[in-house]
This record gives structure tokens, sequence and C-alpha cells, in this order.
């Protein structure tokens, strides 16, 4: 899912910098120091699950974690993985260096709808109310980065369109396979270490 450098308009990447520092501005004053352990244990597990991946064109097909990391730790989540990015970009050439920001927007914009979704739950009182809300909370994370990854490849050009199409379709299974992960997860973290989850 990571856009690589030279696929991007310079305004469209410029734009995701820009936007990515504006959140970053943003979220970083809600992070609390006893939080840290906690956003450094998010961003490995995002650096790992995303640095495993199947090339497609100008970008590629991998584990997202979007979901989970967003309802583990909420607002923190973007500055989560961002960082994860920016490592994965300067050491192993993930990605690229004028794309981190709107490799963030995508990835890490999710993971706070994520978390707002998976705090719906408690409006509801029904059985697998965590797994439930958090498969959805893991699929919805692919679906919009998904999303964001056409629009930021259309607007660059439509000579793209096919390749915006074809990686939409191919992120069909990460979606099912993130909801799955994400909802066990969940649903396992609610019962031994509620504390865990942001917002419970």
């Amino acid at each position: 899912m990571h856009i690589s450098d030279g696929i991007l308009s310079a305004p469209v990447w410029i734009g995701g910098y820009a936007a990515a520092a504006t959140i970053i501005a943003v979220t970083i004053k809600k992070i609390k120091v006893d939080n840290m352990p906690k956003v450094a244990v998010m961003t490995s597990a995002f650096f790992v699950a995303s640095l495993i991946r199947v090339p497609l064109g100008p970008t590629s097909v991998h584990l997202v974690l979007s979901g989970l990391v967003g309802i583990i730790l909420g607002p923190a989540a973007f500055i989560s993985i961002f960082v994860g990015l920016v490592l994965q970009a300067f050491l192993f050439q993930h990605g690229g260096i004028t794309t981190i920001g709107i490799n963030a927007i995508m990835m890490g914009t999710p993971a706070f709808l994520a978390y707002k979704i998976f705090n719906l739950r408690k409006n509801f009182s029904f059985e697998a109310n965590e797994f439930i809300f958090g498969a959805l909370a893991g699929a919805s994370g692919v679906f919009l980065a998904t999303l964001i990854l056409a629009l930021a490849l259309i607007t660059t050009g439509s000579e793209f369109m096919g390749v915006a199409k074809y990686a939409a379709l191919a992120h069909l299974p990460v979606m099912i396979i993130e909801a799955i992960i994400t909802g066990f997860i969940a649903s396992f973290l609610m019962k031994v270490k509620p504390e865990i989850l942001k917002g419970r």
C-alpha cells in the first residue's frame, strides 16, 4: 500500500506532508509519557507487518494493522504509523521519502476512524460485541486506506485509474484478514487486559 517516490505529482505529495504535519502537531500534545511504551510496541508491530509486501505497480499489498493500532492507541496512532513509515523509508527504502506524508495520511487517518468505530460498541450490549466492532474497525481501516490510495493515484493522473482499481480489488483479502485479526485481538484484550484498549 506504500506509494513509492516518483509516482505522485508534487502538489499531491507536498499536500500530504502539510496535512500530516498538521495532524502530528495536534495529536502529539495528547500523548502521555506513560503511554510511550504502548506507542513503541504498536509502532514495531506496524513496522514489521507492513514490511512484508507483494509489489503491485507503483504500490504494494500488505497488512496495514491501522485498525488494530487505532483501537489501542487512539489519536496517538497517527504518530505511531508516521514513525514506522519514516523508519521503513530510510532503513529499507520501503515506500518513498517524498511520499512519507501521503503514506501517513493513507494509513494513519484510517486508524483514527477505526478507533471511533470501535468505541461505538459502548452503545450496544450484545454478545461478541468486542469482536464485531473490532472486526469493523480492522476492515474500515483497510477500506479507507485503499480509498485514499486510489484518490492519490487518480489525482496525480488519469493513467493511474486502472492501477487504482486493481489496487482496490487486491486489498479485499487484506480487509477480510485484518477484520478477523483485529476482532480476535480486541475480544482477547477485553477479557484479559481491557485497560490496553483506548477509550474502553
